[in-house]
Parts: structure tokens; sequence; C-alpha cells
């Protein structure tokens, strides 16, 4: 899949200005939480739930992408026919093996934070499958190493990481709002955001791993 069916140029263009995370992490963390949420019905949801993530805000054209993503990608993952055609969002292999790695690394973490803050509680097996994307979100490498196993080892990396929201996403959904990080907010809340820019340190999150498996210890 080239960079121009993958949505990988619309996505770099409209998130040019907004460097808070790359791409790939913001769609792996949007995918995290479309494996267990309905789709926002307003880029407001999303303002917020970035707000509380401690994100700053993209402008318009860039909200509005990540919005139509996630609901395509809901969609889709409901689908068990379509949810075999996921992707997540790396470059193609025009792009040096290194970028794809580091893409790949980054989408992996993404995904972990963005469904470990829906308190989803993980079955034995899944525990397994999430230890596993930990070891993808740990890669170390840097420009000028070579990747040990190559192409091949990439590819194998990828379709694991491509099946993770697949096999995740037989969940019942629940809407976005309802999610602990925000709907335990009061009306007149501040966000993690607004209390660090006060000087007040916000509560921090435990690890995401430890979250998801609080209640299903290895």
């Amino acid at each position: 899949m080239n960079d121009d069916i993958s949505g990988w140029n619309d996505w770099n263009k409209a998130f040019a200005d907004w460097t808070d995370v790359s791409i790939s992490e913001l769609h792996g963390l949007m995918t995290g939480l479309m494996t267990v949420c309905h789709a926002p019905n307003n880029i407001e949801d999303w303002e917020r739930l970035l707000s509380e993530l401690s994100f700053s805000i993209p402008d318009e054209a860039a909200l509005t992408l990540l919005a139509e993503e996630a609901e395509d990608t809901s969609f889709q993952l409901k689908d068990k026919d379509d949810a075999y055609q996921y992707s997540p969002l790396v470059p193609d292999d025009e792009h040096d093996l290194y970028e794809r790695v580091i893409a790949l690394k980054q989408w992996a973490n993404g995904f972990m934070t963005g469904f470990g803050v829906t308190d989803s509680v993980l079955t034995a097996e899944e525990n397994s499958m999430f230890a596993d994307l930990a070891k993808i979100g740990a890669i170390r490498i840097e420009p000028d190493d070579e990747f040990e196993g190559g192409e091949e080892s990439y590819l194998y990396l990828y379709e694991f990481v491509r099946m993770v929201p697949v096999s995740l996403a037989i969940r019942p959904r629940k809407p976005l709002m309802s999610l602990p990080l925000i709907a335990g907010l009061a009306i007149n809340a501040k966000t993690a955001k607004e209390l660090e820019e006060e000087g007040l340190k916000p509560k921090t999150m435990p690890p995401v791993i430890d979250v998801m498996n609080k209640n299903n210890p290895s």
C-alpha cells in the first residue's frame, strides 16, 4: 500500500504543524480507542480527550481528519470481514527501513496508550499479545543501525501489529465520553493541561500495561 492510498501523505500534511506525537502514534492511539469505543459524533469530543491527555489541540482540518478516520476505523473493526483489511498508519516500502520500524514502534506505543485508557480488562491470551506489542514499542534502533532480520523481520512485526486491533475488536462498544478519564470529570473540572499551566501537578496515570493488567496479572 503506497503513501497516498494509506493516507500517510494526507496525515503528514494535516498534522504538519502539530508535533506533540508522530502521526503513527496518534493513529495507534485512535485505533486503540476504537477497538472499544464508538466513534465520537463531533470533533469537540476529540478536543476534550486530547486535552485530558495533555496534548495541544490540532487545527480544525487535522481534527476533522482524525474524527473521520476514527469513524471509518470503528466501522471497519466492527465488521468481521472488513476488520482483516485494517492497516496501521506507517510509511510504505519506498521509505527507509529505519523510518518504517520507528513508525511501527510509535504506532504500537500509541495503541497501548489508547487501549489502556479504555480501562478494559485483558484475557490471558490478550495479556500475552500485549506483552509482545510492548516489546515492539520498546525497540531501540539508530538511523545507521542494521535492523536485525531486515525486511523479513519488519514484515513479520507489521503483520503482528496489524492483527492486534482485529483480535481485540470483538468487545461491546461504549461511548468515548463514558471513559473514566473523561466521565470522572466534573463539568467545571480543569484538564491536565490546564492544571499544568497553573503550576499544579495533575494526578499521574499508572503505566498503561499496569492499568490493563490490574485485574488479570500474568
